[in-house]
C-alpha cells in the first residue's frame, strides 16, 4: 500500500459525498469524471490539507477549485455556485499545483 493513500471508509464516503454534490450541483451527467482528492501543502500560511475538485466538460475544458480544508470536513454549502460553472474553467496553459 502507497503510504500517502488513506484507505478507510470515513475518507472514501468524504471523498464520494463531495463527488456526488458537485454532480448535482452542476447537473453534471452521470459519465462526467470528478476527482475528488485531497493535496498536503507544505507552504506557511497554507492549511494541512486542502480538497481539490475537478472536472470535465465538453471533452477538454477543465473546471477545478480547492476548499481548504480536508474532504471529511467539506460541507455542500462549500461548493461555488452553480452561475460560477464557467469561471472555474482552467485555461489550457494554466499550470496547476494538483497535477490535475
Amino acid at each position: 500500500m502507497l503510504w500517502w493513500v488513506k484507505r478507510n471508509p470515513e475518507h472514501s464516503q468524504a471523498l464520494e459525498r463531495v463527488r456526488q454534490w458537485t454532480r448535482a450541483r452542476f447537473k453534471l451527467p452521470e459519465l462526467t469524471t470528478i476527482l475528488v482528492t485531497e493535496i498536503a501543502c507544505g507552504l506557511p500560511g497554507c492549511p494541512p490539507l486542502e480538497t481539490v475538485i475537478a472536472f470535465w466538460t465538453g471533452g477538454d475544458q477543465r473546471h477545478h477549485w480547492k476548499v481548504f480544508k480536508p474532504a471529511a470536513e467539506v460541507v455542500e454549502d462549500d461548493l461555488p455556485p452553480s452561475w460560477m460553472k464557467p469561471a472555474l474553467v482552467v485555461p489550457d496553459n494554466a499550470e496547476t499545483d494538483c497535477g490535475c
